[in-house]
């Protein structure tokens, strides 16, 4: 009877911990249920930025995005006139395209099997390697959420936020300071609209003058860059003289002030982050290896931000619309 009994407490056991355990994503969710599915979102992925360069920074910028409003469940893709990407942070976004190609492709091999959440993590991871960084295992088995709401992205992190501001909204979502210095590196790639910095250059928190942490000798360059009152849709590289290479020159940019984003160079300003932008440039013995991947591991506990698995959510059919 005794043998029953504790027979029976470790069946009840394994039940209670067996939602928890399905509620993980895991490598390789997909090997039996879609075996092709990575492969095709990576195929995709390195046409698409072939074909233009500029999706790679894009899917990175929209995975980030994704993530930190209702955690990565593709709500970043949902069309609607009051949707996540009508709001003014999310209107420049690139990339959509790509996650739709992929998705008509993986509904064709695989109906109602591969998350529209999966397929943007994994075109994120796939992006990076397009323009130079190291693969990483991406985890995968989330589902697609069913909300999408403008009003809902007051929480993402700013171009002009203070280091004290973007170290809270990390912390927010259960990520530390290590990983919003790791994940800046994703600014080495990429552009920016004028109208995003042209406050830094010329009339900077209504001073009258330039921000004074921009290096004198580099301020007129950015301001031949972005004239005052030009075009503000111009666009200009985030990593000043390495905008299309997966490096670690944001950081030595950073280091010496000229940081083209104000949320980027206040990383110096700040005791903690000033040290993990210091041993990201080679102090500490970091090296360009190791910052690869500690990326793949900063953008792999990003990319599980608050996902949806087991039941919860869905697989949409199409990814810019809730079944």
């Amino acid at each position: 009877m005794e043998s029953c009994l504790h027979k029976l407490s470790l069946l009840l056991l394994l039940l209670v911990a067996m939602p928890c355990a399905l509620a993980q994503t895991e490598v390789g969710f997909y090997s039996t249920s879609c075996p092709k599915a990575e492969s095709i979102v990576q195929d995709t992925v390195k046409k698409h930025v072939l074909n233009n360069s500029a999706i790679a920074p894009g899917l990175l910028r929209m995975v980030f995005h994704d993530c930190f409003v209702h955690g990565c469940d593709a709500s970043i893709l949902i069309d609607g006139p009051n949707a996540e990407k009508t709001a003014g942070p999310n209107l420049l976004l690139r990339g959509y395209e790509v996650i739709d190609d992929a998705k008509t492709q993986l509904e064709a091999a695989c109906p109602g099997v591969v998350s529209c959440a999966d397929i943007l993590a994994l075109a994120a991871r796939d992006s990076t390697i397009e323009v130079g960084g190291l693969t990483y295992s991406v985890p995968t088995g989330r589902r697609d959420g069913r909300v999408s709401l403008a009003s809902d992205t007051a929480n993402l992190p700013s171009f002009v936020d203070s280091v004290t501001v973007q170290k809270k909204k990390f912390a927010d979502v259960g990520l530390s300071a290590k990983d919003l210095v790791t994940l800046v590196r994703g600014h080495t790639v990429g552009t920016v609209a004028c109208q995003f910095i042209s406050y830094r250059l010329y009339n900077f928190r209504s001073s009258g003058g330039p921000d004074p942490t921009i290096d004198p000798a580099f301020l007129p360059i950015l301001q031949s860059l972005c004239p005052q009152n030009g075009d503000g849709n111009k666009r200009i590289a985030l990593d000043y003289g390495s905008g299309d290479k997966f490096d670690h020159s944001i950081f030595k940019n950073v280091e010496s002030n000229r940081g083209i984003l104000e949320s980027d160079q206040s990383l110096w300003q700040d005791s903690t982050t000033k040290n993990l932008v210091q041993r990201y440039i080679g102090v500490g013995g970091f090296d360009g290896l190791k910052l690869n991947i500690e990326f793949g591991k900063a953008m792999i506990r990003m990319t599980n931000i608050g996902v949806k698995t087991g039941t919860d959510g869905e697989i949409r059919k199409v990814c810019s619309a809730i079944n």
